[in-house]
């Protein structure tokens, strides 16, 4: 199995750019589609971004859909989501997550192994 760690969280203000990073061990992430959500306080959490196994196929929320950017660099065997334009409704804990299907998912209940977290907080 996999294990996810995510780094890069923290507080800027809106209109900044923040790049969170997802370092994964056990296995490589090309064997897994990879997948980006985030939580705020009192809410389910949601589905941002995800990419396919071989990375060829990116999926985006449509809040976020312009702004985000998911990549993978399986030499670092590290997920990334390149955040701009950030937003206090983008304020949450993100989350990475690694799904067997391999594909571009969006569903939460289809992915498997998941980070911690990390939390980003957009002032205003």
């Amino acid at each position: 199995q996999v294990q996810l760690v995510e780094s890069g969280g923290g507080l800027v203000q809106a209109g900044d750019s923040l790049r969170l990073s997802c370092a994964a061990s056990g296995r490589t992430i090309s064997n897994y589609g990879m997948g980006w959500f985030r939580q705020a306080p009192g809410k389910e959490r949601e589905f941002v971004a995800a990419i396919s196994w071989t990375g060829g196929s990116t999926d985006y929320a449509d809040s976020v859909q312009g702004r985000f950017t998911i990549s993978s660099d399986n030499a670092k065997n590290t997920l990334y989501l390149q955040m701009s334009s950030l937003k206090p409704e983008d304020t949450g804990v993100y989350y990475c997550a690694a799904s067997m299907y391999g594909s571009v998912i969006r569903l939460r209940y289809q992915y498997h192994y998941w980070g911690q977290g990390t939390q980003v907080t957009v002032s205003s």
